[in-house]
């Protein structure tokens, strides 16, 4: 069974959005995530920000990039449950800590926050509901 069909079979919220959708949506986050992170880590780079400010992006861009491989390859649902509540975690602790620094980077960021925090309340329900 391919990895994105084992997903389909998954008992899921009424609510959950299509699967057509998550595509273009993770296009335009990584996009904005690649122009956001992109200068944090050249303002970190440079120094003009303190390591402890570049941290939480840094957890963040692992955690996320974790997520597709325990949710579709591994199919761990409780793992990838706390792995999206570690991306979450992340990015506000991000945000937070560049707001003093660099406002739009945390502004550009809000459609990510915005998605990533209907994607924890989406995986918790589906853990739930295929425990």
């Amino acid at each position: 069974m391919k990895t994105y069909e084992s997903y389909q079979e998954l008992l899921k919220p009424t609510w959950s959005p299509p699967a057509w959708i998550f595509g273009p949506v993770w296009t335009v986050l990584y996009l904005i995530i690649a122009a956001a992170y992109g200068y944090v880590f050249y303002l970190f780079a440079t120094k003009k920000i303190p390591f402890i400010v570049a941290l939480p992006f840094m957890l963040n861009l692992v955690f996320n990039l974790a997520f597709t491989p325990i949710q579709f390859g591994l199919k761990n649902l409780p793992l990838a449950s706390l792995d999206i509540v570690l991306v979450l975690g992340t990015l506000i602790w991000a945000l937070v800590a560049i707001y003093p620094y660099i406002k739009w980077v945390a502004l550009a960021n809000i459609p990510y926050l915005a998605w990533v925090s209907f994607a924890t309340v989406l995986q918790l329900t589906i853990t739930f509901m295929n425990r």
